[in-house]
């Protein structure tokens, strides 16, 4: 199961032996003891194993191509097995950084839980990342204000300069941040960039620059390199602190699109070990070719000389010539060993991808399985209030039953639904109070004011009007007359807010 994939470019500043001494203390210096391989003494061998067979690191060089991958695996108690890959082609200066999980017959459960490779921090630690553009690669966010405005206008707009994705974070209407984004930016290192809005006072600015395509009002917008992929919105719905909810969603939208993209040949590495395989492979042939060679040759002068010799010399002669071959056999079959082991070790990586394929399915079987399966599971959009999405959606269900023939088979199963899942109708209570409250709409009063609040409900001064947000979501937005003149204001507002939020 592929957890996490990106590919970055490398300052011209790292040298293998750099590199494989960064791998090294990234072992060495784990926070977790049970991670670290004891007894690392490296001696600049770029292809050399430590560890055992529970836990270990391989370092691989293939020097054809100027690439040294290396592969660092360990075996939970639990049947757990973690695969961290690191892959840098010195001609390209890139490096690819791969994490996998897959699970042993014996595995017994399944952490859900993820954090990007702490191995990024020290490459950027150490200044070994090449910036992406005009943003450096950071686990730090990056600060909007109008002097770099450009950044983010460019990449709503659909003209991103940048590799990685850009997440923009828009200030909430409290000029606070939605999410915590020192977090965020930790979570998205070396995948993506992180620019937060310094003030809503860029919002005007940035609305005339992208057609007010902008995030606002906390929102985060997610902007892919590939023009092909729509930018992801997420809206920020809490009423105060930071939405850990929101964290949740920005996080892994960003890293399914990394994964999902295509890594190049020779970035991975099970491709680099089949490469070197084919090519000891085709060395060992070429050996065994000559040792057979050399033997034709032989057996022909042994031929020739025999006829000259006596007998007593042709006895000596046929002896050693017999042992000699002997000898010779033992050493084609050993390279005949050599090619069948070869052979099967390619077959094992080709076959790699396809057994993570049947992995991958047997282990959503297992998440998926419940004792009772849900008939609909949640979208994208979270509750504003306890229990809301669920109401709307049996509310729509009741509604519709009046245009159900009652004897049908359709009627049945609705009506099923709706009787099995608690309906308390709480949308409608909320419509019978704005009913309520705004039928005699007149103005904003402290009780109409403080009774919107209480539902949700965000009010602002627009001018001759209130702007009236439900739930801060920019989505539902309502303008509210400051004196209204025209004595159906009530039962207009009362119609518009109920069609739009409940």
């Amino acid at each position: 199961m592929l957890l996490f994939s990106t590919t970055l470019e490398i300052n011209k500043n790292m040298t293998k032996y750099a590199f494989v001494s960064l791998v090294i203390k990234w072992n060495q210096t784990s926070q977790y003891e049970e991670n670290i391989i004891p007894g690392i003494k490296w001696n600049e061998d770029y292809n050399v194993r430590f560890g055992d067979d529970k836990l270990w690191l391989d370092i691989q060089e293939y020097r054809k191509e100027n690439i040294v991958a290396v592969r660092y695996e360990k075996i939970d108690s639990d049947g757990v097995v973690w695969d961290s890959d690191y892959v840098l082609n010195f001609n390209d200066m890139k490096m690819s950084i791969r994490l996998e999980r897959s699970f042993l017959e014996t595995a017994t459960s399944i952490d859900r839980g993820f954090s990007t490779p702490y191995f990024i921090t020290l490459l950027i630690e150490k200044n070994f990342l090449k910036k992406d553009d005009l943003l450096e690669i950071s686990d730090k966010p990056f600060f909007m204000d109008e002097n770099n405005i450009g950044i983010v206008a460019e990449a709503i707009n659909g003209n991103p300069a940048y590799s990685l994705p850009v997440v923009y974070v828009s200030k909430t209407g409290r000029e606070e941040d939605p999410v915590d984004v020192d977090k965020l930016a930790e979570h998205l290192k070396g995948v993506a960039h992180v620019v937060v809005q310094k003030s809503i006072c860029t919002n005007m600015k940035l609305e005339k620059m992208t057609h007010d395509k902008n995030e606002i009002l906390g929102s985060i917008g997610v902007y892919f390199p590939n023009n092909a992929l729509e930018h992801k919105r997420f809206f920020y719905h809490k009423a105060s602190d930071l939405d850990s909810e929101l964290l949740g969603k920005v996080v892994p939208a960003v890293i399914q699109y990394c994964n999902s993209r295509m890594v190049e040949p020779l970035y991975t590495w099970q491709a680099v070990n089949n490469a070197l395989l084919r090519e000891r492979l085709a060395k060992k042939r070429l050996e065994k070719k000559s040792v057979e060679e050399a033997l034709k040759a032989a057996e022909r002068q042994n031929t020739e000389i025999l006829n000259s010799l006596s007998e007593r010399e042709r006895e000596i002669r046929e002896q050693a010539y017999a042992e000699a071959m002997n000898e010779a056999d033992k050493m084609i079959e050993a390279f005949d060993d050599d090619e069948e082991r070869f052979k099967n070790q390619i077959e094992e990586l080709m076959l790699a991808n396809e057994k993570l394929q049947v992995e991958n399915q047997r282990l959503k079987n297992k998440l998926e399985a419940r004792t009772s399966a849900p008939l609909l599971f949640m979208g994208d959009e979270n509750d504003f209030y306890p229990g809301e999405v669920k109401d709307i959606v049996l509310t729509v269900l009741s509604d519709a039953l009046d245009g159900i023939n009652s004897e049908s088979r359709r009627a049945d199963i609705v009506r099923d639904i709706i009787e099995n899942n608690d309906f308390q109708k709480l949308s409608a209570q909320k419509s019978d109070e704005i009913k309520r409250l705004l039928k005699d709409y007149s103005g904003m009063t402290p009780v109409v004011r403080s009774t919107l609040e209480g539902l949700g409900f965000v009010i602002t001064d627009d001018g001759k009007h209130y702007k009236v947000v439900y739930f801060a979501d920019g989505r539902y937005t309502l303008t509210f007359s400051k004196t209204p003149s025209d004595w159906r204001a009530g039962k207009k507002c009362t119609s518009e807010t109920i069609n739009k939020v409940f």
